[in-house]
């Protein structure tokens, strides 16, 4: 008999006895449990995703800092590292991305994923746990960031509410990253290949106004810098932790990350489907 293993199949896999029940909720919140002890046991790739956004706030802060802080003196920044630190915490939910395709792609060249197609399980549990736990560790991750910059002397002046509403944001953006980090890690052909194919999206926050504002940049540069996805983010996550104007960056924040998710979606859905197929 022939079981089809179908990622938009109903939820149940067919058994000579009939259809055998699954339970969406208990098998998305075991797949979650799984994943977050993997990662705890992950220490290099943890070392990594908190290592990377520190090194480069120190670096920026301690080294560069002196000579870029006078482009930012306008722009309501109390010192460098309030200004620098949004576009690093963008940063930091890119450099998880590479542990979630690194995992993901872990998972599909040792077997396990195939031997979870086999049983009883609810099958859209193996990528959702993956996105959520993949979020939930960037989020601690930029939670560590931000305690190292308070240490460095970093002086938001954000209300409640707006507190609030840059977690919102940060949660949106690890998410919808997540869902890009599992497509490439699904798609991926080998570990290696999963882990260095993202990275350059850990850089990009820094060819935007991550580092100093885009009007000093070159004419070409500029217009790039401007237009890729990490500058409003940056912008927003700025402008609601310090009061800077940030037009409608918001908006434009969510259009990408609305558009990032469907893309992981639909590319995750698909790379994981032809896997098993092939």
């Amino acid at each position: 008999m022939t079981t089809t293993y179908d990622l938009t199949a109903p939820a149940a896999v067919t058994s000579p006895s009939g259809a055998v029940k699954v339970h969406r909720l208990r098998d998305t919140s075991t797949m979650l449990r799984r994943n977050l002890k993997n990662q705890l046991r992950d220490k290099v790739g943890m070392l990594a995703i908190l290592g990377i956004p520190v090194l480069f706030l120190l670096l920026f802060v301690y080294v560069f800092g002196g000579a870029l802080k006078g482009s930012v003196t306008d722009l309501g920044a109390h010192n460098y590292v309030d200004y620098v630190l949004p576009g690093l915490i963008i940063m930091t939910a890119a450099a998880a991305l590479i542990g979630t395709s690194t995992l993901t792609s872990v998972d599909m060249t040792e077997g396990i994923i195939t031997r979870f197609r086999t049983m009883a399980i609810y099958r859209p549990s193996i990528l959702i746990a993956r996105v959520v736990s993949s979020t939930i560790q960037a989020l601690a991750s930029m939670a560590f960031v931000f305690g190292v910059a308070f240490l460095m002397g970093l002086s938001p002046n954000a209300t409640v509410l707006e507190w609030f509403a840059a977690a919102g944001l940060l949660a949106f953006v690890s998410f919808s990253l997540s869902w890009l980090g599992l497509a490439f890690g699904l798609a991926a052909k080998s570990v290696a290949s999963a882990s260095n194919g993202p990275f350059p999206l850990i850089l990009l926050p820094l060819v935007g106004s991550g580092i100093v504002p885009t009007d000093t940049m070159s004419t070409g540069v500029r217009y790039f810098a401007e237009y890729q996805p990490f500058t409003p983010m940056t912008e927003t996550l700025r402008g609601l932790l310090f009061g800077t104007p940030f037009g409608h960056s918001g908006l434009v924040t969510l259009s990408w990350c609305t558009g990032i998710t469907a893309i992981g979606i639909l590319w995750s859905i698909k790379a994981f489907n032809r896997e098993r197929a092939s």
